[in-house]
């Protein structure tokens, strides 16, 4: 990692830090505290399993590089090391410091063994006492250095870290044994003889210290595993890139490329940044942004994602953005920050961490005291205290919720599910209502044409009808000539309109020949509104059987046009359209896995009641509000948190990030759901919960594995203080060796994170495509 070379934001700036050192839970809460006392910080934010800390300032911000080097000064004198990165800077390559860790767990298995192996025989003094001493002496004091060096700076700081629990308890057992040693050999130099050696525990100070090492060392290796999502992420930006111009096509690094640069991707390679073709077609493969699983067709003019994979076709792009402003870094970012923050449940831990480690050196304490009063000899009764010293190790305490919300979030980002508030995880698991946006959410947003029918005895079929209107609007831009030309099939070969002219507010007039077209070649053409046709068709001249379809449609929410024919005023109608938004596919079954989850749904729509009430009758949704304008929409969120009987509930809002973004804001959890159509950056910052596809069935993934999460949490935390309820009074009452007390604590802190790992097999289950597609 490097450190980032841009300044500081002028006011309410963040930064994140890599920070390394810490050993637990204890070390959190000192470096915290380290970091807001620095002029400016407004809230200090550590992760322990990321080992970072995010820091944000407030209005009263002191120069970039002067908050910058205050920072970093404050984590040196708590005792740890610092150094400002980017938030979606690369993970730092642990693999050096990986066989280091291992390399020390090797060299304190060779001086332990032998230490312990003739206990397995039933003899403690088959080694004579000096070799004892010089097998453990390199464990206690070289191996062991880092507990010394960091607990000495815990208590500078006057608070409390494992290392001093790990420092005290293996150093009493070395000098222990030691004054053993050194007493019983004064005495039988002096002519006195006492007979064999006592007992000593130099094995027990050298074993404690090797499974510490132990336990780290599988610490480490497993919370790696909880990184694996970001490092996929960022493993998909390309080191160099091909760049066309003035030259030619010229390989350069992907930190040269600027906006406007045109880009050439070959079949095979990853898009290297946000843009739009401008030439070539083909396949795109973005299931590692949006957990889409099926290549998606990109021509000219469509927009490409940094980090999708280009199918068979050769592609020339224009750069939209680059660096920190891409969708993929917005992506990584977003991660980063939700496995950094903390969900309000570590807040809990972190005060419980705070008075640990010195509520164990009291126990310690009383428990030696206790002991040798109690009549128990000195030896036995220290044992017994650091027995207690290193069972009570807050690792596993430290890492119980970290831990599962990396493995979480990393789960989820993979499917398509970006979480960027931990909060927003930790509360999706109590959702009780689910309010939907219709448009865009559960509709695919675009109208299309639904109905299309002749008036009896016309001389055109449908079919030509269809080509008439879409010549028509063939240059038209606007949605609903949009849908007219994509349903004509045929297409508009051989059919000609000339002299068309907009008619604001109205339609659109024109001049149609040629095809089958003989018969009507010269006359006018109006396709337009109800209104227009009403103001140019007598009531008499409406056709019935149309006027009754119109009614019926319209009473859908469905859009009606109408085609007329004719010369000067005399105006005949000939066909209708109507247009309706078509629903999403997976939509009816979200909606019916969100039911059978127990949970509430609701849609929240500024349609019309008809159209609304058409989509809410067609997937099942239990409540419909309809004409509801944009700022109001947050207040309805608001009133669904009370239930009818005045109690408090949870209420998720989804809508496409835009311009539900208030509703969001209201709302308990927001899930804002990215669109096809440019809106995927916007999104990202919209809400907590961000569904990088516009795939409803994202939805009730989101609330599974939210509950997912928590459970894993309710579990880590079960077994942290579990070890330690359980494990303290155990050793206090001499139930445990020094030996297996470190056994049971290096176990207690792997066990949590591989229980949290198990998050990393979560799937989202897929949506099977519902039967109703339209309305």
């Amino acid at each position: 990692m490097s450190e980032s070379p841009t300044a500081l934001p002028a006011e309410g700036g963040a930064l994140q830090l890599a920070v390394r050192g810490m050993t637990c839970a204890a070390c959190v809460s000192r470096v915290e505290r380290a970091l807001r006392k620095v002029p400016g910080v407004a809230s200090a934010d550590v992760n322990f399993a990321t080992e970072t800390a995010s820091v944000r300032f407030g209005e009263t911000l002191a120069p970039g590089a002067d908050a910058r080097a205050a920072l970093l000064e404050a984590v040196a004198r708590a005792g740890y090391e610092a150094h400002v990165q980017a938030a979606d800077a690369p993970l730092a390559d642990e693999t050096s410091t990986c066989w280091s860790v291992w390399g020390h767990v090797t060299l304190g298995l060779l001086a332990s063994v032998p230490l312990v192996l003739p206990m397995l025989w039933g003899d403690h003094h088959f080694w004579p006492a000096w070799l004892q001493f010089a097998l453990a002496t390199p464990v206690q004091f070289i191996l062991g250095a880092r507990f010394y060096k960091a607990g000495w700076a815990a208590l500078k700081d006057r608070s409390g870290n494992m290392d001093q629990l790990v420092a005290v308890g293996t150093t009493a057992a070395w000098g222990l044994s030691c004054w053993v040693w050194w007493s019983h050999t004064g005495v039988a130099a002096r002519g006195h003889d006492h007979g064999a050696m006592p007992d000593l525990y130099f094995e027990s100070s050298a074993v404690v210290i090797t499974l510490v090492l132990l336990g780290k060392a599988l610490e480490a290796r497993a919370k790696r595993q909880t990184t694996a999502a970001i490092r996929a992420l960022q493993a998909l930006r390309p080191d160099t890139v091909l760049r066309r111009g003035p030259q030619g096509e010229v390989f350069v690094p992907l930190a040269q490329v600027v906006v406007g640069d045109m880009l050439v991707v070959r079949p095979g390679e990853r898009v290297p940044s946000d843009g739009v073709v401008t030439e070539g077609s083909s396949h795109v493969d973005e299931s590692m942004l949006t957990g889409e699983p099926l290549p998606i067709a990109r021509t000219s003019g469509e927009r490409l994602t940094g980090g999708s994979i280009n199918g068979e076709g050769r592609l020339l792009m224009r750069v939209s953005a680059v660096g920190g402003q891409t969708v993929l870094s917005g992506i990584i970012r977003s991660v980063v920050e939700a496995q950094a923050g903390k969900a309000p449940i570590q807040r809990v831990v972190d005060r419980v961490s705070a008075v640990f480690v010195p509520a164990v050196l009291l126990l310690a304490l009383a428990t030696g005291l206790g002991w040798w009063l109690w009549g128990l000899g000195i030896e036995a009764s220290l044992v017994r205290a650091v027995a207690v010293l290193v069972i009570a190790c807050p690792c596993a305490l430290g890492l119980a919720t970290p831990a599962a919300l990396m493995a979480g979030t990393g789960a989820a980002a993979r499917q398509g599910i970006l979480i960027k508030d931990p909060e927003a995880l930790e509360t999706a698991h109590r959702i009780a209502v689910v309010a939907f946006d219709k448009t865009g959410t559960l509709t695919v947003g675009q109208p299309r044409l639904t109905h299309w029918q002749v008036i009896g005895g016309a001389d055109l079929s449908s079919s030509q009808v269809l080509q008439v209107a879409a010549a028509m609007q063939s240059g038209s831009e606007h949605p609903l000539a949009r849908a007219v030309v994509a349903a004509c099939e045929q297409g508009t070969v051989g059919v000609d309109a000339t002299e068309v002219q907009a008619v604001p507010g109205q339609g659109l007039q024109a001049v149609v020949s040629g095809g089958a077209l003989a018969d009507w070649s010269g006359r006018q053409w109006r396709l337009g509104s109800t209104r227009w046709m009403e103001s140019l068709v007598p009531l008499r001249d409406r056709p019935a059987d149309l006027m009754s379809k119109a009614a019926e449609l319209a009473a859908t929410g469905a859009s009606v046009s109408w085609l007329m024919h004719g010369q000067a005023q005399a105006w005949q109608v000939l066909a209708l359209l109507g247009f309706g938004d078509e629903l999403k596919p997976q939509a009816a079954e979200a909606v019916a896995q969100l039911h059978a989850l127990g949970i509430e749904t609701v849609m929240i729509s500024g349609d019309n009641r008809g159209a609304a009430e058409t989509v809410g009758r067609a997937l099942g949704i239990g409540q419909v509000l309809a004409e509801v304008l944009p700022a109001d929409k947050a207040a309805q969120v608001r009133a669904l948190k009370v239930d009818s009987e005045g109690r408090a509930r949870v209420v998720a809002m989804v809508g496409d990030g835009i311009n539900d973004a208030p509703a969001l804001a209201a709302a308990d959890v927001g899930m804002a759901m990215a669109n096809p159509h440019g809106a995927t950056d916007v999104a990202l910052h919209a809400a907590g919960v961000t569904l990088m596809r516009g795939d409803p069935g994202l939805v009730p993934a989101a609330v599974d594995i939210s509950r997912r999460t928590s459970a894993k949490i309710r579990q880590n935390l079960f077994w942290a203080f579990g070890y330690n309820v359980i494990g303290i009074p155990l050793a206090m009452a001499g139930g445990l060796s020094p030996m297996l007390a470190g056994a049971a604590m290096a176990f207690s802190s792997v066990s949590v994170v591989g229980n949290a790992l198990w998050l990393s097999r979560w799937r989202a289950e897929r949506s099977r495509p519902g039967a109703v597609q339209s309305h």
